[in-house]
Parts: structure tokens; C-alpha cells; sequence
């Protein structure tokens, strides 16, 4: 595999926490780990005439090498036999971690950081870089299943086929099960487009509409089986809203597969409030891939 995993680290717990899964996750890969810290001053707190960066303002060269020494040390812990390099910028954090990804074959970040020094793990960061990254991103978050499968959202978007292909690598790295989970309801293929409740609302024939649901499932999964053949894969139909039946589904999985943005009719909502959904409320690791632009 190409590329780097990347981790942002800024200190925090959370970031630590990051660091120990990218670190098994570029084991996994076989490719090296890089830990990405960005510094410099937050905005609104630079005098009008001073440079945005003086290492010896406020000592933050010897805080900026211990933070990421720590960082290293539980990557070590985790992962003792991977390669490791740093990377510490002065910068915004969310314009180095975008960067960074374009060479990268997936980034890792916490979901909660601290604001303060680096600002770097915010649900912000991660909402944006889910968004502009260039390669997929794990937000690291919740109490995942270890033996749980990886679940994977079904929509049939580009990049939901992109988020399958992901998923199914995953679950082969890891030697997990798959969920290859597909939600529909009313608001489905456009049946019903008018007000009131994707789940009551009536529809023509809804056990065409269903048919054609499973078909969309079975057809996405039958296109990756033969380069997956050993993973033991369930398909799995549910008619829900699909925020619930993602996060419930997080409840025994041990990381959760979304595209960054699907078809407009599916839900009725966008992937794109769907992945936002994951990221604050998944009871396990979640990786957003996004489709070819």
C-alpha cells in the first residue's frame, strides 16, 4: 500500500488515544506512521506588527518536543516495529493536516482536543477534513467492539462505492466480519418527496421500492466479493431513518465505513449530515472516504 498513515497530535488525551490506533493501523498496512503537530498563535492574539511565529515566544519549543516525544512513545507502545516520523509546522492546523493528506494513504485524528495550545482535534477539524482531506479520515472516538465487524453505510453514491471498497479492505486488514448495512424508507429512490415522516409516510409499492432497495445491496456487495473472498459478509436491509440505525449499529462494531456525501433522495438528507451525524455520535471509530470528485 502507498503512502503514510498520518495522526494529528496536540497533547490531549484524545490526540494519545489517536496515536495508538494509527499506529496499529500503519502496522496493519505495512507502511510507515507520521505524526503531524501544528503550532503557532491562535487567531485574535497576535500583536498587529509581530510574526506569526518566534520559537521562543511563551517556550513553546521545548512544549512543542515534548508533546510529540510523547506521541512517539505511545506509538512505540502500540506499534514497536512500524517506522515513525514527525512532522511539526508552524501553521493552522487544518491547513497542515490537509496538506498532509494528500500524500497520505489515511489520516487519524481524535474527536475532542485541547483548544488552546494547537486547536487541532476540535469536531470542527474533523467535520472540515472529512470534507477537504485528500485520502480517508478516522476519527477515533467511543468504546469500539474489538471483536465486533467493521460496518459499512450502502447508498449507492460514488463516493458510497468508494466507502464499500474501503470497508471491505478494512475488514480483510483487521480479519474482521462485515455489515454491509443499507437503510431505506419512504424518501427512498424519490418514491415520496412531499412533507411528514420518511417512516409513515405511504408509498405507491413499497414492496417494489423494498426489491429494488436489496438489489442495490446485493449488487454493491457482489462487486467486491471476488477480490474478498475470505470475509464473512452480512447484508443487512433495515427501513429507518439512517442517522439511528448507523449509530445504534456503532453500538457493537468496532469501526463504522461512510462516504463523505451520498445521493440527495436517499434519506432525504445528504451523506454528507449523515457522516456529520457519526462523527459526533458513533460509539466507535468512524473513517468518512470520499468519492472521485
Amino acid at each position: 500500500m502507498g503512502g503514510s498513515v498520518i495522526v494529528g497530535v496536540d497533547g490531549s488525551a484524545s490526540s494519545l488515544d489517536a496515536v495508538d490506533v494509527a499506529a496499529r493501523e500503519a502496522r496493519l498496512r505495512g507502511v510507515p506512521l507520521r505524526l503531524v503537530h501544528a503550532f503557532g498563535h491562535a487567531p485574535g492574539h497576535l500583536p498587529g506588527d509581530a510574526p506569526a511565529w518566534s520559537p521562543a515566544d511563551h517556550g513553546l519549543e521545548p512544549m512543542v518536543h515534548g508533546v510529540v516525544a510523547r506521541a512517539e512513545e505511545r506509538a512505540h507502545a502500540a506499534a514497536p516495529d512500524i517506522e515513525i516520523t514527525r512532522s511539526v509546522v508552524a501553521g493552522e492546523a487544518l491547513d497542515v493536516l490537509e496538506i498532509e493528506s494528500r500524500s497520505a494513504a489515511l489520516a487519524v485524528v481524535g474527536s475532542r482536543g485541547l483548544s488552546g495550545f494547537a486547536g487541532l482535534l476540535l469536531g470542527s477539524t474533523a467535520v472540515h477534513l472529512a470534507a477537504h482531506g485528500r485520502c480517508p479520515l478516522m476519527v477515533v472516538r467511543g468504546r469500539p467492539d474489538p471483536a465486533g465487524p467493521v460496518v459499512v453505510a450502502v447508498d449507492g453514491s460514488k463516493a458510497g462505492q468508494a466507502a464499500v471498497r474501503f470497508a471491505f479492505a478494512e475488514a480483510a486488514l483487521r480479519e474482521a466480519p462485515l455489515v454491509a448495512l443499507h437503510v431505506w424508507n419512504s424518501w427512498s429512490e424519490g418514491a415520496y418527496e412531499g412533507p411528514g415522516d420518511p417512516l409513515t409516510s405511504v408509498v405507491a409499492d413499497a414492496d417494489r421500492l423494498r426489491e429494488a432497495e436489496q438489489r442495490l445491496l446485493d449488487e454493491t456487495v457482489a462487486r467486491l466479493r471476488e477480490d474478498f473472498p475470505r470475509i464473512a459478509v452480512e447484508r443487512r436491509l433495515v427501513r429507518s431513518r439512517i442517522r439511528p440505525a448507523l449509530i445504534d449499529a456503532s453500538r457493537s462494531a468496532q469501526l463504522v465505513v461512510t462516504g463523505a456525501r451520498g445521493r440527495g433522495g436517499f434519506t432525504g438528507l445528504l451523506l454528507g449530515s449523515v457522516s456529520q451525524a457519526l462523527l459526533h455520535h458513533a460509539h466507535c471509530a468512524v473513517t468518512v472516504v470520499r468519492g472521485e470528485e
